[in-house]
């Protein structure tokens, strides 16, 4: 890799990294590498230590409609690598960090087993068990200031599938919502642009005072992914 004669660096373009094809690698496979090795968020998210480059994409919601508040009781479901749960820990203050704040609770559910995150109660759970509202509020003491979800269906390769497998899967999280949400509690899921998602949206609009529907600056533009964010829970 050549340089400029600048020692430091400023003012210069990343060189493109390139994939050579390889047997028994499909070219999909290849382009997905690809992409990642090039992809800004990828490398930030390992300079800043967060599990993904998922976590930019919460931030951003985050910054602009301030659910993740000191002292607030979050779900992440499916929260497997763990990203989102390390944002929320910061901004709820979960490890007590931020002085007289009040200090927030981590809730991460998913079906795997998940590598310990300082400031979060990890728990292996289906949220679709008929139980599974009750075991969160009681771990939670209580109901949840935000269930958030970043959760998507494995992938088919018929899109019209996956569109429909992950609305499913999103209105479940939303049932899940209405069930361990305190009043004003806010929904964070992600959703596929593809119109099957009309039914959730007025269901959504019914249940809370606001609904948002954002791409953040952290999806891929390629991707056909955006986020619904329910502010105002009505209870």
């Amino acid at each position: 890799m050549s340089r400029s004669g600048n020692s430091s660096g400023r003012g210069q373009r990343d060189l493109k990294v390139k994939v050579k094809s390889a047997r028994g690698r499909r070219l999909s496979s290849t382009r997905w590498l690809e992409r990642q090795l090039n992809d800004p968020y990828v490398k930030r998210a390992k300079a800043e230590g967060y599990r993904g480059r998922a976590a930019f994409k919460i931030l951003e919601l985050d910054d602009k409609y301030n659910f993740l508040v000191p002292g607030a009781r979050v779900v992440d479901l499916g929260c497997a690598p763990g990203g989102w749960c390390q944002v929320a820990v910061k901004r709820v203050n979960a490890l007590g960090d931020l002085g007289d704040a009040p200090q927030g609770t981590i809730l991460g559910i998913d079906l795997q087993e998940v590598d310990p995150i300082p400031g979060t109660e990890l728990h292996v759970l289906d949220f679709l068990e008929e139980d599974a509202d009750a075991k969160v509020k009681s771990w939670l003491g209580g109901q949840a200031d935000v269930v958030m979800s970043d959760m998507a269906a494995s992938s088919s390769g018929h899109k019209q599938t996956d569109h429909l497998r992950i609305m499913a899967l999103c209105e479940a999280a939303a049932y899940f919502a209405f069930d361990v949400l305190a009043p004003k509690g806010t929904f964070v899921a992600k959703v596929l642009a593809g119109g099957a998602e009309g039914d959730l949206q007025q269901m959504l609009k019914q249940k809370f005072t606001k609904v948002a529907n954002v791409k953040p600056g952290a999806s891929r533009s390629d991707s056909s992914e955006k986020f619904v964010v329910a502010t105002g829970y009505r209870g």
